[in-house]
């Protein structure tokens, strides 16, 4: 895929090199699984094929920052430091979004949304940003219990695929002892509230 001008200068192969050199190889995988998966979404549900896979190749670029790095980059934003309390899980999406811009050029709303909501989802997604949050969730080396369930929603609704995943990931989170980000419950609840839209 070749990518116009307005959302990057970079081309595919030197954004996935650079990528590559950031992370593990099983999570290099996993982000070539994740783009396969949403550029098979946008193309069911109509969505921007270019938008898309930027926001997927890109989603978990920052996802093994060190935590030196991330106090940085919460410094220099002047971003909540309550969000470093919740570990890469939550911040590598906001970090994620401030690398796609300073680093690859990405001005585009949609796409830097996309990837800085991908970990908890938000009240109120564009279509690039739904089609992230459920891929990163039914690639195909995802094995968890309920990702089949997950993957036959997406075929058929992706609101309902998504309200899925954000239940599951509060039920998971609860079962565990995790802490729970304060924004996950705001986000479900706004989704809750528009569920008679939804199904």
């Amino acid at each position: 895929m070749v990518y116009s001008e307005k959302y990057t200068s970079w081309t595919r192969d030197d954004i996935l090199t650079e990528v590559k050199s950031k992370m593990k190889i099983q999570r290099f995988e996993h982000i070539l699984r994740v783009e396969k998966s949403a550029l098979e979404l946008a193309q069911r549900y109509k969505g921007n094929l270019e938008a898309c896979s930027l926001a997927a190749i890109l989603h978990d670029y920052a996802k093994e920052l060190p935590k030196e790095t991330m106090d940085s980059i919460v410094q220099e934003e002047q971003w909540n430091p309550e969000i470093l309390q919740y570990g890469s899980q939550i911040w590598h999406g906001p970090a994620g979004a401030y690398f796609a811009e300073k680093k690859f050029g990405i001005t585009d709303e949609t796409i830097l949304t996309a990837i800085r909501d991908h970990t908890i989802g938000s009240e109120k997604m564009s279509l690039t940003g739904k089609i992230l949050f459920v891929a990163d969730y039914i690639e195909p080396g995802r094995k968890f219990p309920g990702v089949q369930n997950a993957r036959a929603l997406a075929m058929e609704s992706l609101d309902q695929a998504v309200m899925f995943k954000i239940t599951q990931t509060i039920i998971h989170l609860v079962e565990k002892g995790i802490l729970v980000y304060p924004e996950t419950l705001t986000v479900y609840n706004a989704w809750v509230r528009n569920k008679e839209e939804i199904y």
